[in-house]
């Protein structure tokens, strides 16, 4: 069963798909990829903190983010055991190429409501990517553990993807986040394509 396949076609609307080479490439350097990896996912929970802590007036952001924080948290202890257990160590943290320039593309100043949508969108696009990334690995590695790990990874990173729109949606006019998506999704697919193809990186 192609699990998200018309899912991330029509939903998360990724105009690039990842390069098929790249799932080669992670298998080759799983060390790294798994460290990667497992920096993704700490900051995914300190990223929901953030916003927990920015905006303690958005009752349903941070009733629904506090969950999330634990769940992510949960997954950086799952790949930093998947490393132990392989008898890796957790290497040094990389700079994040692809989510600084997400940054750049934020609202800087203007209005407050343009500011927060960015925000939102900039961690529902993180996660599409991170799923797609993570179907990839699940369809593509060797190994037949890690592809079941790397399924489940996809199936809750689709959630929190969902999630953030969801909450965008809340505060936000629905025409207003799905335009600002639209431009959302063709930066995107321009820093994919600018991007080197490395496999020691999740994004």
């Amino acid at each position: 069963m192609e699990i998200l396949s018309e899912h991330t076609r029509n939903i998360l609307g990724l105009q690039l798909p990842t390069d098929p080479r790249w799932v080669n490439l992670a298998g080759i350097g799983l060390a790294e990829i798994l460290t990667d990896h497992a920096y993704c996912e700490q900051k995914a929970a300190t990223s929901c903190i953030t916003l927990i802590q920015r905006y303690p007036d958005k009752e349903k952001l941070v009733t629904e983010l506090a969950p999330i924080v634990t769940e992510e948290w949960g997954h950086f202890r799952l790949v930093l055991n998947e490393l132990q257990k392989r008898g890796l160590q957790l290497g040094k943290q990389r700079r994040d190429e692809y989510v600084n320039k997400l940054l750049e593309f934020q609202q800087k100043g203007g209005r407050f409501e343009d500011r927060f949508l960015d925000q939102l969108l900039t961690m529902a696009l993180i996660e599409a990517r991170s799923c797609e990334r993570f179907k990839r690995l699940s369809e593509g590695l060797n190994d037949e553990y890690l592809r079941n790990f790397y399924r489940r990874f996809m199936e809750s990173e689709a959630g929190h993807y969902a999630l953030f729109i969801e909450l965008a949606e809340t505060y936000i006019d629905k025409e207003k986040v799905r335009t600002r998506w639209k431009e959302w999704l063709v930066y995107e697919a321009s820093i994919m394509e600018s991007l080197e193809l490395r496999g020691d990186r999740i994004h």
